[in-house]
């Protein structure tokens, strides 16, 4: 008689712990909502951790649980060489996340960095899942094809001196590190390794729109310019723009905090009761 091969009990625990390992190195979730109808993913600034968008879970209700992703290089990750390019980072948060994404609405958000990690994600997970965020969220970042991302010298080419008063400039690092030399050692491996996968990503204007959820951009008024329109490039659902107080680091402040979450609330329970009515 032919046999019929079987999954043992402890062969799905096993299964289930290394997924729940994985997950657990990749996403830190304060505030864990098994019940919640959406699900916020949250992507870090360069040489940002998971720490401070994970924190954003108290601020929303019940129905939003919020994921926040921590990437290889830093946190309880920091033995973990860094990535060497955005398809590395792509692929790991793509391959763990994906039953997750595909069980209930979520949205993404991105700050600087984040945006582009938000969006290359975004991409791979409608190409070959053909998933779709039901909004996707992004701060402080030029479009992925638009001109502005390439400045003629790469900027990690710059001595270190050279690149954190390139940094201190634009505002692209946080006060609070830049005062403290001895947080500056360990930040600025993490950093520079982040931008070299930034200055590293090329993507070219589609020739149609390849997303069809809406798209936020949020800015600081006192940030760098950033092309925040060629945004609207990439998808035939509703856009806007909204510019807040504050340079690069604009939403740290808690009133453009309360401001960004607020909004996100809103676009996340219309999703979650379309969803409910399917």
């Amino acid at each position: 008689m032919p046999s019929t091969a079987t999954t043992s009990p402890a062969a799905i625990l096993a299964t289930t712990a290394v997924s729940r390992r994985k997950m657990d190195k990749l996403v830190t979730c304060f505030y864990r909502r098994p019940d919640a109808l959406s699900r916020l993913i949250c992507f870090p600034w360069a040489g940002g951790g998971s720490i401070h968008c994970a924190q954003w879970g108290k601020l929303f209700d019940s129905s939003i649980e919020v994921y926040s992703i921590r990437l290889p290089g830093r946190e309880s990750r920091s033995r973990e060489p860094f990535a060497e390019d955005m398809n590395d980072i792509v692929k790991e948060i793509t391959t763990i996340l994906l039953p997750q994404l595909q069980e209930k609405p979520f949205a993404f958000f991105g700050h600087s960095f984040g945006s582009l990690i938000c969006f290359a994600t975004a991409l791979k997970l409608k190409e070959r899942h053909s998933l779709e965020p039901t909004h996707i969220f992004v701060s402080g970042a030029s479009a992925p094809h638009s001109k502005a991302r390439h400045p003629v010298q790469k900027r990690t080419e710059l001595s270190d001196e050279e690149f954190l008063q390139w940094m201190t400039r634009v505002g692209g690092t946080p006060v609070e590190i830049l005062a403290d030399k001895e947080l500056v050692k360990l930040f600025l491996p993490i950093l520079k390794a982040d931008i070299k996968v930034l200055e590293n990503f090329i993507y070219e204007k589609p020739p149609c729109k390849i997303f069809s959820c809406g798209v936020t951009c949020f800015d600081g008024t006192e940030d760098v310019p950033h092309d925040l329109e060629a945004w609207k490039d990439l998808t035939s659902g509703e856009f806007n723009i909204h510019k807040l107080p504050g340079g690069h680091f604009y939403l740290k402040d808690p009133v453009n905090e309360s401001f960004i979450v607020k909004h996100i609330t809103k676009y996340l329970e219309t999703a979650e009761m379309d969803y409910l009515r399917t």
